[in-house]
Formats: C-alpha cells, structure tokens, sequence
C-alpha cells in the first residue's frame, strides 16, 4: 500500500490496533474502521459499518477510474479534498452548493442533491450530514432516474436519520453505511479517505 500516511497516524493506528486486538472485520473492512475511530476516538465504530457485498473492492476501482464524488455538505469535500489530490483527483461536487435556494417543501440541501442527481446519475455519492438528502437519493434511485456508482450514507443525528439508513438498506445499490444515529461529515470523509489509500496500490 502507497503510504499516503504521517508517523503521528501511524503512532495512533499502533494504539487503536492494540486496544482491538481480534476482531470480525475483513482487513479492508478494519481499514476503513481504523481510520474512522482515529478521527472520532469512539470504539463504538467497530460494530456499525455496514457493507454490501465485495462493495470495497468495486469502490476501489470506481476511485481509480476517476469517477466523480458527489457529497452533500462542504465539510466532507474538504476532509477528502487532500486526499483526491494526492491519488485520482476526482471532481468532488458538494450537493448544497448547487442550489441558490431550497424548493418548497425541501431542505436546501435536498434541493442541491437533486440536482446532482440530474447531472451526475451515476456517481459516488457520500451523505454524512443530511437525511432528507438521503432519503432524496433513494427515492431518485426507485424512480430509476440514477444509477450510483456507490451510496455512502452516514447522517448524524436523530431526525429522519434511522430511516435514512433503512430506506438505503432496502434497496440494491452498492453501499456502505454507519447503522445507528452515528455518522457525520467527519466519519464520511474517514471512509472515502480510507479507500483512497487502499486505491492508491
């Protein structure tokens, strides 16, 4: 693997694999954990990621063909943006950035999202902060109007954030989600970062 690290992570990865010790994760899979925990400190993470099958190993590859990464909030494009560089440099478009104003009924970024959803049907989209966003998405995807690449689905929070995360379980779409109220920009981020490092072999 292409070290795209710095000796103070590394230092921290030490600590966190020692305090785990054995786990049921697949090495990817305990990849990307890692680096969620190192960026939270919450050892909770290790039991909510939530794959769908071979879905790293697609990711991977879609990160490698330059495919580009719609997220719903600014913070997520500049927790990854180094990254990007550093590997593929793939556009990055943040969803609320999209919009000048929300349409009746949504929220400003859900406006955004379906906008992206129009230009981009076929993208890697990654949410960590806002459920209706999410719900949007789904919904986009049973109307066939997108196809994405890849759903990252980690909203933080209490409202409409289990249901976000369920209607995203149901469907077939290549995922990975955080189960449960966690999530965030930050955790987002942490999961696309760790695949680009994996993509960077």
């Amino acid at each position: 693997m292409t070290n795209l690290s710095n000796p103070i992570i590394e230092k921290s990865f030490a600590i966190i694999d020692n305090i785990i010790g054995k786990h049921h994760l697949t090495e990817e899979e305990y990849n990307i954990v890692r680096r969620i925990i190192h960026t939270t400190a919450d050892f909770d993470f290790l039991h909510l990621l939530q794959c769908s099958p071979n879905v790293i190993k697609s990711s991977i590859e879609l990160l490698k063909a330059k495919t580009p990464i719609v997220t719903d909030v600014s913070m997520i494009k500049e927790g990854i943006r180094n990254m990007v560089k550093k590997t593929h440099d793939n556009d990055i478009i943040v969803a609320v950035k999209q919009a000048k104003e929300a349409k009746e009924g949504q929220t400003l970024t859900e406006t955004g999202l379906l906008q992206c959803c129009e230009k981009y049907p076929n993208a890697i989209y990654v949410i960590g902060n806002a459920p209706t966003a999410l719900i949007a998405l789904c919904k986009q995807y049973e109307l066939k109007k997108i196809n994405p690449s890849l759903v990252i689905g980690a909203p933080v929070g209490f409202v409409s954030v289990l249901e976000s995360k369920a209607y995203l379980a149901k469907l077939d779409i290549p995922q990975i989600q955080i189960i449960g109220n966690k999530g965030g920009s930050t955790v987002a981020s942490a999961i696309v970062n760790a695949l680009l490092i994996m993509s960077s072999n």
